[in-house]
């Protein structure tokens, strides 16, 4: 057979795989979008995102010359076009977001408009997002920490405060692969963040000394319960997190339960069904009504409603309005005579999603929440598994036992579905996820929130009657109910075994997961088991990548040597909590750090640590100030010449030459957060990944491999 001929075999071959797959293709539309706006992300600069648009030009362009007639060609044609519209989409909106950032740490006077004021009970703050007009040079918008004593009345949007605060710019990742604030406030706008030195002086006070309405409920359903219970019932009602303890919070994310606490799709979800289901049965007990009128178009519309006032009243985070634009869809659904619930209604939320927030999809929010989605609609709209769990006339323990198999199963899909974004993002998963969400998600959907909901509701009639405490039993019974939760988060988060924890993976192996799932939740056909391949490939990649031996945050004062068990010894013993787990989690350990000391060999003072590290068959010695006194400067450039890498948050002498890397204030105000894999010689820095972003950092500084010294590398030559 000729090359012309097995063309012409595969392409017919291809076409008719897509002939008994076009049901399936439109629900590749919002992959292709995303797919251009994550390459905006994933590339480094302008010349690569303008290769990138032209390719897909050129994909398009391919997809015509194949003919419209055929279905590889407009799949080409529709490809390329929006894998060139979503780069260039998320291109403009960064531009158009652009906004000025703080160029240096300053201690200033900050005068302007609360747009938001966020209470953070836990922290002992609330977090205010002021619009200064750009007065006094500042950026147009900040946001600061204010101590919660200082906010007795509580703040409100639309006041005007003065405030002397110490602002820094947007903090970029601490180390690669850490999270990265300054991405975050480019597309807020946000140019500064600080906290607050001294008293808040209100200029304009509210005229009627009232907060807003998500923060009186919060603080309401606060005062009715103990911190831990009071924390997560304000969660589950507003999505206000603030008052949640750390202890609990962290017990949440390790058992896999976190997800219950923001405003999201089982929210909207069960406030949606619930108000429909409510008036549902309400206007049925009118005959009348039941024979003439349509009750079931009625009562979607009640339940939408009632879904759009629960999004305003917890903030309308772009997680709420996710799961708020597809409520809507089910409603239009409802009320077409459609079925509800189906993959394309997934991909019109994702579409809808990404065309007005296209840097979303960077953010672990939209993976997680459209992954989890899509797993779910996927395994269930798969025939043998509708075989095995659709209704039929069975006895009640048969019943109850097939929906806990669809629970289980279901949720072994959704962990297995998220472990790569989680582990990515994260930097772990949790192991048990799946058994604990099969009694936490029916716990906290038909016990906990309907019992807070009456306890609402009583404490409302109550006030309406002036008699106080109506609501005091259903309180009483949530916070029982609460504690039920806590105890599972506990309990399965202090398991043996219960996190996996992997160091920092590439984002190509995120990628060939996400598209491996995709090819397998999206498709029918059998070929959809192609994709198990790079799904399992993504895995392995990110199993096997390796941990970095050295850790260092962009401003030079914390340092992690990763010892030879996977356990990050810090310069500085006594970092603060952020910092700590920010380290600990980059390098894929779980559990805490130890000091630089404690290692054998490691010689330190007040000012300065120095230890030799044997990896890669050579030895390295390191050295870090972890002081900012004054060190004499022969001494400093002595030990600096027997080092190979000297770390410090100050601007080290020009004479101070160590055998291969000198990170020192100035060095790391180019490169940000750094991380050297001393086995092999390379070295990986934030200002890599953000490549020319317009939030990053300087320009990539090429460090360079080591000097080869006679006939090995490091000290030990």
């Amino acid at each position: 057979m000729n090359l012309a001929a097995a063309f012409e075999a595969a392409f017919n071959s291809l076409e008719q795989k897509l002939f008994l797959e076009r049901d399936q293709l439109a629900l590749w539309l919002p992959v292709a979008l995303g797919g251009g706006i994550a390459a905006w992300f994933a590339l480094p600069g302008m010349l690569a995102w303008s290769a990138w648009i032209a390719a897909a030009g050129g994909l398009a362009a391919a997809g015509l010359a194949l003919g419209a007639g055929s279905r590889i060609g407009r799949a080409l044609l529709v490809a390329g076009v929006l894998a060139a519209m979503g780069c260039a989409l998320v291109w403009a909106r960064a531009e158009w977001r652009a906004a000025p950032v703080l160029g240096r740490p300053t201690v200033t006077t900050v005068t302007g408009m609360i747009e938001r004021a966020q209470p953070l009970p836990a922290r002992d703050v609330v977090r205010l997002t002021l619009a200064t007009g750009g007065a006094g040079g500042l950026p147009p918008r900040v946001r600061v920490s204010v101590p919660e004593d200082q906010a007795v009345p509580m703040f409100r949007a639309g006041e005007r405060v003065t405030l002397r605060a110490r602002l820094v710019p947007p903090p970029s990742a601490a180390v690669p692969g850490a999270y990265d604030y300054a991405r975050v406030a480019w597309f807020d706008g946000i140019g500064a963040t600080g906290s607050v030195l001294g008293s808040v002086t209100r200029l304009s006070p509210p005229t009627d000394g009232r907060m807003p309405t998500r923060d009186r409920l919060s603080a309401h359903i606060r005062a009715q319960l103990p911190a831990a219970e009071g924390g997560i019932a304000a969660a589950l009602a507003t999505g206000d997190q603030g008052a949640i303890p750390d202890e609990d919070a962290e017990a949440m994310r390790r058992s896999g339960l976190a997800h219950l606490l923001s405003i999201s799709g089982l929210h909207i979800t069960a406030m949606f069904a619930g108000v429909s289901l409510l008036v549902l049965r309400l206007l049925a007990l009118s005959p009348w009504l039941a024979l003439r009128a349509p009750l079931l178009l009625v009562a979607t519309a009640a339940g939408a409603l009632a879904a759009c006032g629960y999004t305003w009243l917890s903030g309308a985070e772009i997680p709420t309005i996710r799961s708020l634009v597809a409520a809507l869809l089910i409603a239009l659904a409802i009320a077409l005579g459609r079925e509800a619930v189906t993959l394309r209604l997934v991909a019109a939320g994702a579409l809808i999603v990404l065309l007005l927030w296209p840097e979303a999809i960077a953010g672990p929010s939209f993976q997680l929440s459209f992954a989890a989605i899509t797993a779910i609609v996927a395994l269930h709209e798969h025939p043998r598994v509708r075989g095995w769990f659709e209704r039929r006339e069975e006895g009640r323990g048969a019943r109850l036992l097939r929906g806990l198999g669809s629970l289980l199963l279901t949720g072994l899909v959704v962990e297995i579905a998220l472990a790569p974004i989680a582990l990515f993002h994260f930097h772990r998963s949790g192991l048990y996820g799946a058994l604990a969400n099969i009694v936490a998600i029916p716990h906290t959907t038909f016990v906990v929130m309907p019992l807070e909901a009456a306890a609402l509701l009583l404490d409302g009639v109550g006030a309406l009657i002036g008699i106080g405490g109506v609501g005091k039993p259903a309180w009483w019974l949530t916070g029982q109910s609460l504690r039920v939760l806590l105890w599972l988060a506990h309990a399965v988060a202090n398991a043996p075994g219960a996190v996996t924890a992997l160091p920092v993976a590439p984002g190509a192996a995120l990628a060939l997961s996400v598209v491996g799932g995709l090819w397998m939740g999206l498709w029918k056909s059998r070929w959809r088991w192609w994709g198990a391949l790079p799904a399992a490939l993504g895995l392995l990649w990110m199993a096997l990548a390796p941990t970095p031996d050295l850790l260092v945050t962009g401003d030079g004062r914390h340092l992690a040597l990763i010892d030879s068990d996977g356990r990050p010894a810090l310069l500085r013993a006594r970092a603060g909590d952020y910092v700590r787990q920010t380290l600990s989690e980059t390098a894929g350990y779980d559990g805490e750090p130890t000091a630089l000391e404690a290692l054998p060999g490691a010689r330190c003072n007040a000012d300065l640590c120095m230890v030799d590290v044997v990896r890669g068959g050579g030895t390295w010695r390191l050295l870090a100030t972890r002081s900012t006194y004054a060190v004499p400067v022969e001494e400093m450039v002595a030990a600096c010449a027997g080092a190979d890498i000297v770390v410090s948050e100050r601007w080290l002498p020009r004479r101070c030459k160590p055998r291969w890397l000198k990170l020192d204030r100035n060095l790391l105000a180019q490169t940000g957060g750094v991380a050297i894999y001393l086995g092999q010689r390379r070295v990986v820095t934030v200002a890599d990944a953000n490549g020319a972003h317009p939030w990053g950092v300087k320009a990539p500084v090429d460090l360079g491999p080591p000097r080869p010294c006679g006939h090995g590398w490091g000290r030990a030559c």
